[in-house]
């Protein structure tokens, strides 16, 4: 890749969070992150997967202190519940709560189902290879952190 490519592909992902930046206001003490973990959990819900910190972890490739920290302020704020296993105290699933299931759904549908037309002439195969491509470049700077002392 061209350097000049490489220094666009950094512009790139200044513009993306600037995108992210401009996402609704959300309830006070709620962080986009909750919406983001809420979706994961959903998903893995519905993928039939009892839901515990590494399989968020694990789907978000974040690391599991993070998830830890932000699965606790989400119980304590009633958006997610915590059940011990019964076969195994060590392992505690992680399900939404009626409030997270709100939360959840006012979003959806309040802010990416009013988005949704205004995007409709970007291709869906676009935007599959741009999130794509940017998570090829996440894993390619994640992997090789460039010392450039």
């Amino acid at each position: 890749m061209e350097i000049q490519t490489i220094k666009a592909m950094f512009d790139a992902c200044y513009q993306a969070k600037r995108i992210w930046d401009m996402l609704p206001t959300l309830p006070k003490g709620v962080t986009p992150s909750y919406i983001h973990y809420l979706d994961t959990i959903e998903a893995l819900e519905r993928q039939g997967a009892q839901v515990k910190v590494s399989d968020i972890s694990q789907a978000l490739n974040l690391p599991r202190p993070g998830v830890t920290r932000t699965v606790k302020a989400m119980e304590a704020k009633g958006y997610l519940c915590k059940q011990t296993s019964p076969t195994d105290g060590r392992v505690a699933y992680i399900t939404i709560t009626q409030a997270g299931k709100q939360l959840s759904q006012t979003y959806n549908q309040q802010y990416f189902n009013r988005l949704a037309p205004f995007l409709k002439e970007i291709p869906e195969e676009d935007a599959c290879r741009t999130i794509q491509t940017i998570q090829r470049f996440y894993h390619v700077m994640a992997e090789r952190k460039i010392s450039v002392e």
